[in-house]
C-alpha cells in the first residue's frame, strides 16, 4: 500500500504545504497540455516539410494509441510501486520523445517518435489525477481541478501561439525541443517536494493483456486509418487486419478473467457510474480530436488563414474549457455531478452543430466562437464525472479508475483521430479521383495535392481552387460526424446515476 505524506495537512493554496507538490503536478500537466495543443497549428508545416498528407492523422493516433493502451498499465503499477517512480518514469519518456520528434527526417520517423512521446503521456496524465485525488478531498479538490484545468487554459494560449509563431517564422521542430526545460523543471521540483511511504508487496503484472490490448487497438486503428487510402474498405487486407484485431480483443478480454491482478479489471465495466463516466470520456477524447485535428487545416486551408490565426481559432477550444472546468466545481457541489454534466453536454451539442454548420465562406471568427462553446461544454462535463469516479471508490483503486476513465478518453481520441482522417481521406481521394477538365492533369496524384492550399500563399488558381473546394468538402463530413459524436453525450450521462454512493466490492 503507498500512502503520500501531505495527506493530513490542511489548506488548497499554492503556500501550503501541499502547494509544491500542486505546482509540481501542474507543470506535468502542462508538457501534455502544451504538446496537445501546439502540434496542431503545425501540422500544415510539417506537412508541407515532411509530405504525407494522408498519414498526418497518425501524429495524433499513434500518440493517442499508445498513451490509451498504457494507462492502464501505469495505473497498475502507481497503485503497487506508488505514483512517484511513475510519473518519473513518464516525463523521462515523454523528453526523450520530444528529442526524437525534433530530430526526425521524415514522416514515419515523427509518426514512431510521437509513438514514444505517448508512452511518456500516458504515465503523466493519469498519475496527475491520482495525485490530485490521494491529496484533497472531494469538497477540495472543486478548486483545485481549476487550478489544473487552468494549465490547460494557458496552454491553450500560449501552445497555439506559438505553433503559428514556429511554423510560420522560425521551424515546427521548436514545438518539440521547447518541451525539455519544462519537463526539467517539473522533474526536480517533484524530486524535492513529493515523497510517499511505500508498502513493498509481490505482485503480478499483467504483461499479456497489456500485449493484448496494445496489438488489438494498434490493428484496430490501422484499419481505421489505412482503409481507403492504401487499400479498399472490402479488400482482403482490410477484412483481415480487423478480424485479427477482433479476435485479439476477444482474446484480452479472457486473459484478464482468468488474469490474477488484470491490468484493465473487467469490474471497471461493471458499475453504473464508471461504464457512464467512461463511455462519456470516449466521446470527449473523439470530439477533442476532431476538431483540434481539423480545425486549424480549415482554416488555414479552406479560409486562407494563417498559422497564427488558426491558432487563436483552437486556443478558444481550450480557453472555454479551463473556465467551465472552474465553475463545474461549484456547481456540481450543489445539484450533483451527472446534473452538471448533462447542463454540459447542451453546450456540447449546441457547439457540435455550429462547428458543423462552418463552410467556405464562414469567418475565422464563427469558427472560434463554435470552438469556445464546445470547450464550455467539454469542460462542464469531463471534470464532474472524472471526481465522480474518483469519489465512490478508496485509495487502492483510485489509480485503476482514473487510468480507466483517461484510457477512455485516449482511446476515444485515437479511434476518432482514425475515423475522421478516414472520412477525410476518402472523401479527397474521392474528389482527387475525377477533377474537372481544366484541373485533370495539373493534380498531383494523391491526397497530398492539399499541400498547395496550405503553403501559406494566396493562390487563386483552377487547380487551388478545386483543392480548396474538396478540402472544405472533406472537413465538413469530418465536423458533421464530430457532431453526431457529441450527441452520444447525452446516453453515456443517462446511465450514470444522480447520486454518487462508495462502491463495493
Amino acid at each position: 500500500m503507498t500512502t503520500t505524506a501531505a495527506t493530513s495537512v490542511k489548506g488548497v493554496g499554492f503556500r501550503s504545504d501541499r502547494g509544491p507538490v500542486l505546482i509540481a503536478v501542474m507543470l506535468s500537466t502542462a508538457l501534455v497540455a502544451l504538446d496537445s495543443t501546439i502540434i496542431a497549428t503545425a501540422v500544415p508545416s510539417v506537412v508541407r516539410d515532411l509530405g504525407g498528407f494522408s498519414q498526418f492523422p497518425w501524429l495524433f493516433s499513434i500518440y493517442l494509441l499508445t498513451q490509451a493502451v498504457t494507462v492502464p498499465l501505469y495505473g497498475k503499477f502507481a497503485d503497487v510501486l506508488g505514483r512517484r517512480p511513475v510519473m518519473f518514469f513518464g516525463i523521462a519518456a515523454f523528453l526523450v520523445g520530444s528529442v526524437l520528434c525534433g530530430a526526425a527526417w521524415s514522416m514515419p520517423v515523427l509518426i514512431a517518435a510521437r509513438a514514444v512521446q505517448g508512452i511518456g503521456a500516458g504515465a503523466i496524465q493519469p498519475m496527475s489525477m491520482t495525485v490530485i485525488g490521494d491529496l484533497y478531498t472531494v469538497e477540495e479538490r472543486a478548486r483545485v481541478q481549476g487550478y489544473v484545468a487552468s494549465v490547460w487554459g494557458m496552454a491553450s494560449v500560449v501552445g497555439p501561439t506559438l505553433g503559428g509563431v514556429f511554423a510560420e517564422y522560425l521551424d515546427w521542430r521548436w514545438i518539440f525541443f521547447i518541451n525539455l526545460p519544462l519537463g526539467a523543471i517539473a522533474a526536480l521540483m517533484l524530486h524535492r517536494n513529493f515523497a510517499e511511504k511505500v508498502e513493498r508487496k509481490v505482485h503480478k503484472v499483467d504483461y499479456t493483456g497489456a500485449a493484448l490490448l496494445t496489438v488489438g487497438c494498434s490493428l484496430v486503428i490501422l484499419g481505421l486509418l489505412e482503409g481507403g487510402v492504401a487499400w479498399a474498405w472490402g479488400s482482403l487486407p482490410s477484412v483481415a487486419i480487423f478480424a485479427a484485431g477482433a479476435v485479439l480483443l476477444v482474446a484480452f478480454v479472457l486473459a484478464e478473467k482468468r488474469a490474477a491482478e488484470p491490468v484493465l479489471p473487467l469490474w471497471v465495466f461493471t458499475r453504473r457510474i464508471l461504464v457512464g463516466g467512461n463511455l462519456l470520456a470516449v466521446v470527449v477524447g473523439a470530439v477533442l480530436m476532431g476538431l483540434t485535428s481539423y480545425l486549424p487545416t480549415y482554416a488555414q486551408g479552406v479560409l486562407g488563414a494563417g498559422a497564427l490565426v488558426a491558432g487563436f481559432a483552437v486556443a478558444a477550444l481550450t480557453v472555454g474549457w479551463p473556465i467551465a472546468a472552474s465553475l463545474a466545481g461549484k456547481i456540481y457541489l450543489r445539484i450533483g455531478f451527472r446534473d452538471t454534466a448533462l447542463i454540459g453536454s447542451v453546450f456540447v451539442i449546441a457547439g457540435g452543430a455550429l462547428v458543423a454548420m462552418l463552410g467556405a465562406t464562414s469567418t475565422i471568427w464563427a469558427a472560434a466562437a463554435a470552438a469556445f462553446v464546445l470547450g464550455v461544454g467539454l469542460g462542464l462535463t469531463s471534470s464532474p464525472t472524472l471526481v465522480a469516479v474518483q469519489s465512490v471508490v478508496g485509495w487502492d483503486r483510485r489509480g485503476v479508475v482514473t487510468a480507466t476513465n483517461l484510457f477512455s478518453r485516449s482511446l476515444g481520441s485515437a479511434v476518432g483521430a482514425a475515423v475522421f482522417g478516414a472520412i477525410a481521406n476518402a472523401t479527397l481521394a474521392s474528389r482527387f479521383a475525377s477533377p474537372p477538365a481544366e484541373v485533370a492533369g495539373k493534380l498531383p496524384p494523391s491526397v497530398d495535392a492539399t499541400s498547395l492550399v496550405l503553403d501559406g500563399h494566396p493562390d487563386n488558381s483552377p487547380v487551388a481552387a478545386f483543392v480548396r473546394s474538396a478540402l472544405a468538402e472533406a472537413t465538413h463530413y469530418v465536423f458533421v460526424g464530430l457532431l453526431v459524436v457529441a450527441a452520444v453525450s447525452v446516453v453515456a450521462l443517462l446511465l450514470m446515476p444522480r447520486k454518487t454512493e462508495q462502491l463495493e466490492f
